[in-house]
């Protein structure tokens, strides 16, 4: 844990320095509309096998949550019990994850899976490994409760790759949820603060010793898109709610008892909302074009088929395809390429700004997407990326 914190404190600076420096937002004028569509696209598709993989293995609790979840928030979402609430619209989420928990409880206690196989009982049983009678009643976390970090070059580098694999992770999903919240696409200046203030958080995850990092949540962004609410006011709520519960483990742990299946059911509505918003970039630009077909193809079948090389290699040789007697190079290069969307990010912006550039511009879709470099390329951004509690005042656009 104490490397694991140092590495992160560390690691963090290359967000915190590429956004607070702007350089990440003047290496987004590389993109376009045809290069962002299959990495957008990559960032949900990416996480396939969190997807129906996971559900499988308790299909009895998958299932039924899927179809509940799809029943709700597309048949029946016009459906108002309560005057004028559309809350299967609104609430879907919760109200199925409590009908199938409900549900998983009642199978548990039963004995349903008493003799079932382990991997059974993993994903099914709503009492694994006595999580809720184990966990404390209160915890408050603190700077450093595993003590003083250690820091060290290989960890610190291993750590850098997964949050360059963050970074580009996220950017794609700020366009996503831009475009799911009916706003203008992020410019630069955004993209940069959003990335250096994730990089704030990744240092205080170094500080309180979480064991991870932070990073966009990409079922958060399709959840936008599937309850169609897009307040910013909501998420600041949350945030109040997650740091407050955060110091009661009884109610960590009942949330950890949730079977993941039934989250498997989640992922497959989520993660393929935040695809489908990736490909939609594509109506900006002109599809009949035999470069920018390539250019697509390419980007999405070396995305998934790339990652999956990688992973594949190192489940029968437990190490990635790069093998060297450098661990943190080792570590660096098979994290990066076992990125979807970051191996999508590399093929597109490569391709996009040399094949063709100069006669390509309209296919690509430029003309529509270079008014949204600038904070003050559009009226409405100041709607959409002014910072809350007037701190624009110490972050100013640029």
């Amino acid at each position: 844990m104490r490397a694991i914190q140092g590495a992160l404190i560390v690691a963090s600076s290359i967000q915190i320095v590429l956004g607070y420096s702007q350089i990440w937002g003047l290496l987004s004028r590389f993109f376009s509309p045809l290069g962002m569509a299959p990495v957008i696209g990559l960032v949900g598709l990416g996480l396939i096998q969190r997807g129906f993989p996971a559900l499988g293995n308790c299909v009895e609790i998958g299932i039924p949550m899927l179809l509940l979840i799809v029943g709700l928030s597309q048949y029946l979402k016009h459906l108002r019990p309560l005057r004028d609430i559309p809350i299967f619209e609104r609430f879907p989420v919760l109200i199925c994850v409590t009908i199938v928990w409900i549900y998983s409880v009642i199978l548990t206690a039963s004995g349903a899976y008493r003799h079932k196989p382990t991997i059974t009982q993993n994903s099914c049983r709503t009492d694994r490994a006595n999580l809720i009678s184990t966990a404390p009643w209160f915890m408050f976390p603190y700077p450093l409760q595993w003590g003083p970090p250690t820091f060290s070059a290989g960890h610190s580098f291993a750590m850098m790759s997964g949050v360059i694999v963050s970074m580009v992770e996220s950017t794609g999903a700020y366009k996503a949820a831009s475009r799911l919240a009916i706003a203008t696409p992020p410019p630069a200046y955004v993209l940069s603060r959003g990335i250096g203030w994730q990089g704030i958080g990744i240092l205080l995850d170094g500080l309180y010793g979480t064991g991870t990092g932070s990073t966009v949540s990409v079922e958060n962004v399709g959840l936008l898109g599937l309850t169609r609410v897009g307040s910013r006011r909501v998420v600041q709520i949350s945030a109040g709610f997650m740091i407050f519960f955060s110091t009661l483990g009884k109610f960590g742990a009942v949330f950890a008892s949730i079977p993941f299946p039934i989250f498997a059911a989640i992922y497959c509505v989520l993660f393929g909302l935040v695809a489908a918003v990736g490909i939609s970039f594509l109506q900006f630009t002109n599809m009949n074009s035999m470069r920018n077909l390539i250019i697509t193809g390419l980007t999405l079948f070396l995305g998934i088929s790339v990652p999956q090389f990688f992973n594949q290699y190192w489940t029968s040789s437990h190490h990635g395809p790069v093998h060297t007697n450098a661990g943190w190079f080792n570590a660096f290069l098979n994290t990066i390429l076992s990125s979807p969307a970051t191996v999508g990010l590399i093929v597109a912006v490569f391709l996009d700004n040399t094949l063709e550039v100069e006669r390509s511009k309209k296919d690509r879709g430029m003309p529509w997407w270079v008014k949204f470099r600038t904070f003050r390329g559009d009226n409405r951004n100041e709607e959409f990326y002014a910072l809350p509690f007037n701190l624009n005042r110490f972050f100013p656009p640029t």
